[in-house]
């Protein structure tokens, strides 16, 4: 017997298929300008931070941490950024836990996200990440293209912001494809905008970027948290119906034209 098979695609939230994030290390003072940059044309970045820095003067007092990063996501950096992977596991867990549990009582929210320090790391670090809490690494290097990780411990930006980010960008937002979900993931050091003399890149590339309906504009912790909405979602064989178990809402696409919201807790009808 002939059966008619729909076709479901997730979706990023609010239909869309396109996201963008951007992840800004060590928390220097243009960490000030940057965030307003990114505020200005409804960008969000994850920021990743040392808590045990403070009182370094060329760095962003944690007192001004929760207002000046709300909105945006704060992530570990570890403690006090040491190349990790040359370090005992022991000490690697310390650097890690001790960040979080400071970054938390700072930030009052739970801090699952992480920036290998000196782009370091080994694959007995990441076996331990997820017993300390930690969702996602973000390792250095520009992958260039715009899917989405394999492994999430291992995550590579699309590109630096000094490696072809207009060419990269001007690439993402042409994008027209809908049977593929992209991510463009920026990274970098605010710091580099003034050592380099190029704040205009960044604004440039937010201006290109920013402010459109099919960008989902989301920190790290958000699209991680995300996938894992659509990878607990609960479809009936046939694809008649989907319950979602999750609080956050899921969104799909059925057979290339209908865009439909699961609530958390619903089952819907496809």
């Amino acid at each position: 017997m002939k059966t008619d098979i729909k076709k479901i695609y997730v979706c990023f939230p609010g239909g869309k298929h396109k996201a963008l994030t951007m992840s800004y290390d060590d928390g220097k003072h243009e960490d000030r300008r940057l965030v307003g940059i990114f505020n200005k044309y409804g960008i969000k970045g994850t920021f990743n931070l040392n808590s045990g820095l403070e009182g370094d003067p060329v760095r962003i007092p944690q007192a001004e941490y929760r207002e000046l990063y709300k909105g945006h996501e704060v992530a570990c950096h570890t403690v006090s950024h040491p190349t990790i992977a040359r370090c005992p596991l022991a000490a690697v867990a310390q650097e890690i836990i001790e960040d979080r549990k400071r970054l938390e009582e700072i930030m009052g929210y739970p801090v699952r996200g992480l920036a290998y320090p000196n782009g370091s790391y080994s694959k007995e670090i990441c076996d331990l990440l997820s017993g300390l809490g930690i969702r996602y690494g973000r390792i250095v290097g520009n992958s260039d293209d715009f899917a989405l990780p394999e492994d999430f411990l291992q995550w590579k930006a699309t590109c630096h912001h000094n490696h072809r980010l207009m060419e990269l960008g001007q690439q993402f937002v042409e994008l027209k494809k809908k049977q593929y979900l992209y991510l463009m993931y920026v990274w970098g050091h605010s710091y580099e905008f003034t050592n380099n003399d190029n704040w205009d890149v960044i604004e440039d590339f937010c201006r290109l970027a920013g402010g459109r309906d099919d960008i989902w504009y989301a920190t790290n912790i958000q699209i991680v948290d995300y996938m894992d909405v659509a990878r607990m979602a609960q479809f009936a064989a046939d694809s008649s119906f989907v319950y979602n178990p999750c609080a956050q809402s899921l969104w799909v696409c059925v057979d290339d034209e209908q865009i439909v919201e699961i609530r958390g807790g619903e089952q819907v009808m496809l």
